[in-house]
């Protein structure tokens, strides 16, 4: 289900979809003159998880657009649409899949279940140097997760320690809002606004730039 289709301040077009249909339910909404292409290409999509995700993000997409795009994806896994007509980004977690779009600014977009996963994996992607709220540890531990993922997807680099190359300013988490983050990875050191919210499930990070 199509949960949010939102127009942001900054042209992005971003869309959160909320995976509760099954493999058939998902097939039902595509509209006719898609429907048999879908139908063929989950042929090949032995797992039904990865056959919803696949689904919900085409069909999200047709709905945020209105119209057919194609999804393809470079060698690095990044999605690109071949007509070119969007940049766009892609991630989805156990229920929920998300996309932002723009004509031609570069995007990234991620989000992250809330789980106690992230406590487990958080010396992976946080430096001494990064403040972590200890009244709200589990959400900021994700909000720096789910933000150098999306830092990630707009720097389109190789070789990204988590840890070493990507940094965030402090911040102190709250229900939305933005902070800043910077990259020691390439020469031109770039600066990123990375917006945030936390959802009940789940939270969310995107950059437009």
């Amino acid at each position: 289900m199509l949960v949010r289709k939102e127009n942001l301040s900054n042209d992005c077009l971003l869309g959160v979809w909320e995976m509760t249909e099954s493999v058939e339910e998902l097939l039902s909404l595509f509209p006719e003159t898609l429907k048999d292409k879908a139908q063929k290409h989950i042929k090949g999509i032995k797992s039904v998880k990865r056959a919803t995700e696949w689904l919900s993000v085409r069909l999200m997409l047709y709905l945020l657009l209105n119209e057919e795009k194609i999804v393809h994806h470079h060698r690095d896994g990044r999605p690109y649409l071949t007509d070119r007509s969007f940049n766009v980004s892609i991630s989805h977690t156990r229920n929920h899949a998300a996309i932002l779009i723009h004509p031609s600014k570069n995007v990234g977009i991620d989000i992250e279940e809330i789980s106690d996963r992230v406590y487990r994996v958080a010396s992976k992607f946080v430096s001494q140097d990064e403040y972590i709220d200890p009244h709200h540890e589990k959400i900021h531990l994700l909000l720096h997760w789910s933000a150098k993922e999306t830092m990630f997807k707009l720097l389109e680099e190789s070789e990204i320690d988590f840890k070493q190359h990507l940094h965030l300013s402090k911040f102190i988490p709250e229900a939305k809002g933005t902070f800043q983050a910077t990259e020691s990875k390439t020469p031109l050191q770039r600066r990123f606004e990375i917006a945030y919210e936390v959802h009940p499930e789940y939270v969310l990070t995107w950059s437009c730039c």
